[in-house]
């Protein structure tokens, strides 16, 4: 009967039901009316089986919930073929459904792990005020300049994780070093010199940010191989860490600091354009005064 049906339903969680309509205390409208108003149930399709094969019960069925509406008598290859189609239709839905919280379960993973690098930087300005904003400054530019220098889009997800992290290496760095307003004694300059490796050293661990450390790691890499910290030159420096870099120095020179004042643009152009080939990789700098700048003179930010 209808009772016992929704009785055996919510016990066995089956993955089809075959529901007649003629039932004592319940009818089979009813029943699947209530399997559909079940959260646990009401997915599971249903086909109703019956005599009666007016339209009105075949409305009434479907209005009900019902999958499809096999009349009696019926013929059993028919309904099998008919089975088999629903629960292969179900299937992929069932599918469907699980790749798209699949999806959402990603992408919320990936915002955790961004907050979670945001929280990082925050931390760093909290240390080192003058410095306040660059991080978030540098990052959009180095967007910007990876778009214009054509980086495919899949990868721009990594540029800005590395661009945010770029200097998260000075973590390790103590403040009477970090926060000293002049220029570093060679002993001092050593110790900060280790900041990509420290940046290197904690992220490597971190499989989700190992394709952003060519920027932390490589950011202070010279074309002509006179950087640090492993002496890189040329096109062995990671494209990541050109984009970066050049941006990084506008920013530091434009933005004012206790020891000097900031720079003029003209000022900024002229020194970035004279380490083009020695400092920076020259075809970056081209592309960074072609497809930035120019954006940046028409928001007045330059």
């Amino acid at each position: 009967d209808g009772l016992e049906a929704l009785r055996m339903a919510a016990e066995l969680n089956p993955d089809l039901i075959l529901l007649d309509v003629m039932m004592p205390n319940l009818n089979g409208f009813e029943v699947c009316s209530r399997l559909r108003a079940n959260p646990l149930l009401n997915e599971v399709p249903v086909v109703m089986i019956t005599a009666l094969d007016d339209r009105a019960s075949r409305l009434h069925g479907i209005e009900a919930g019902a999958d499809d509406f096999v009349p009696k008598p019926f013929d059993r290859t028919e309904l099998r073929l008919r089975i088999r189609t629903i629960t292969r239709l179900n299937r992929y839905r069932k599918l469907r459904e699980e790749h798209a919280r699949l999806i959402a379960a990603h992408q919320e993973l990936e915002q955790t792990y961004d907050r979670t690098i945001e929280g990082w930087v925050n931390a760093l300005d909290l240390r080192d005020k003058e410095t306040e904003g660059h991080t978030q400054r540098v990052t959009e530019l180095t967007i910007q300049l990876a778009q214009a220098y054509g980086v495919e889009e899949e990868d721009l997800v990594h540029i800005k994780r590395g661009a945010l992290l770029h200097d998260i290496g000075k973590l390790g760095i103590p403040d009477q070093i970090l926060l000293t307003p002049g220029p570093l004694h060679a002993q001092e300059w050593m110790i900060m010199r280790r900041h990509p490796v420290y940046a290197s050293e904690w992220s490597q661990p971190i499989p989700y940010l190992r394709p952003a450390l060519p920027n932390p790691y490589c950011h202070h890499e010279c074309w002509d191989g006179n950087g640090y910290p492993r002496g890189l030159a040329g096109e062995a420096i990671p494209i990541e860490a050109w984009i970066f870099a050049i941006v990084d120095v506008w920013d530091a020179l434009r933005s004012e600091r206790s020891y000097r004042k900031s720079w003029s643009s003209e000022q900024t152009t002229q020194h970035i354009k004279s380490l083009s080939g020695s400092h920076f990789d020259p075809h970056v700098v081209a592309c960074f005064f072609s497809g930035v700048v120019p954006q940046l003179h028409a928001l007045g930010l330059a």
